[in-house]
């Protein structure tokens, strides 16, 4: 018999992943800008990060599907689903630099924090969230997406007078700022109109992809063969991709120590460990719930800042992060409140099956008689 965990434990593992995820991206992009700053180039960097990340998934592939005897079959439905997957995150890679190449850092950040309400908006399309305005529910998860989304605003846009300061040499740059410098900073030719738009259709397409690896993964259960072949051919298409764009062969030789370092730990965590993570969250707690961590993401930068680099902690990104934690803790208990009614439903109709069962028997005994 198959033990059933605490609700809480249920509840928390996700949360405690997507809070690692985060924590793990803002390494990433903070070891990325040290690289590039070097001279590794952005187009190199994806292709060794995905096709080591790809090499690594290669044994626990073999292992789940040949020593554990995996008996779901890899379909063509799949594959093409898995192309299209690779598809749409290379395009997201893509259109980011080319729309930071246009606007700025602030305007980077504030479209990302649009990522919950594209990934609320499709997920309604596709029916894997629902809303009726009725229950407190379905209120609570719609205004918690656009607060959450307010204070990712907030946060980005509005600093403030001075909270905390600490008068040391690392306060200088916060690990926010790394993850806005990797966008680069902002050129005074910048095209703002066009840049972004082009970073509103890159966060569309993380938007697509999130819905799209939780439909894959809900009708193909078997998450290592959906995330090994996502990253197999986004791997490929990524490589096509770059191998165009970068014609300097020098650029593809890694020089310099923290070059090694970064790819290999985007290798490791960014290919292997977040989107292995990220396809269970998907499917554990949809779509929504993952995206809503994007802007709690800055959050987790900003107390990173603080605590190891000695940052300074602003008003607003105090008042930010309280209207983010708000609106995260109003959809949390939307989806809390959904998932209990939709167990008693369940409990309900199988108590109501139980009740009907003898009177039918009954009726057909009686008829059996006649």
């Amino acid at each position: 018999m198959k033990m059933e965990l605490p609700y809480w434990v249920r509840d928390a593992t996700p949360f405690l992943a997507m809070v690692f995820v985060e924590c793990g991206e803002v390494a990433m992009t903070t070891l990325a800008k040290a690289a590039m700053n070097d001279g590794l180039s952005s187009y190199v960097l994806p292709v060794y990060y995905n096709s080591i990340g790809t090499l690594l998934l290669i044994p626990y592939f073999l292992f789940h599907t040949i020593i554990k005897k995996n008996n779901l079959p890899i379909t063509f439905p799949l594959l093409r689903r898995c192309f299209l997957l690779g598809l749409l995150g290379k395009c997201l890679t893509m259109l980011s630099y080319i729309g930071n190449d246009y606007s700025s850092p602030a305007l980077v950040a504030a479209m990302g924090n649009l990522t919950p309400i594209f990934t609320f908006l499709l997920a309604l399309i596709f029916r894997m969230e629902n809303i009726d305005l009725r229950r407190g529910s379905s209120v609570a998860k719609s205004l918690g997406t656009i607060i959450a989304v307010l204070g990712a605003f907030i946060l980005t846009l509005y600093k403030g007078p001075i909270i905390f300061h600490e008068n040391t040499p690392s306060s200088r740059l916060s690990l926010t700022d790394h993850h806005l410098l990797l966008l680069n900073l902002i050129s005074p030719q910048s095209k703002w109109v066009l840049g972004g738009l082009l970073l509103a259709l890159a966060y569309g397409f993380l938007a697509a992809w999130s819905v799209l690896q939780t439909q894959t993964v809900q009708n193909h259960p078997d998450k290592t063969t959906v995330v090994f072949f996502f990253m197999l051919f986004g791997s490929i298409q990524c490589a096509l991709v770059s191998l165009t764009a970068e014609r300097n062969m020098n650029a593809w030789i890694l020089h310099h120590n923290i070059e090694l370092f970064a790819v290999l730990f985007c290798a490791i965590f960014g290919a292997a460990i977040r989107y292995t993570v990220l396809t269970w969250c998907l499917n554990e707690k949809g779509p929504l719930y993952v995206a809503l961590f994007k802007p709690l993401g800055m959050v987790i930068a900003e107390i990173g800042g603080i605590l190891f680099l000695g940052d300074t902690l602003y008003l607003g990104s105090l008042i930010g992060a309280m209207v983010i934690g708000l609106g995260f803790y109003s959809v949390m208990w939307g989806k809390i409140k959904e998932d209990d009614c939709t167990t008693d439903k369940i409990c309900k109709k199988e108590t109501s099956d139980q009740q009907r069962m003898p009177l039918l028997l009954q009726n057909d005994t009686d008829k059996a008689e006649v």
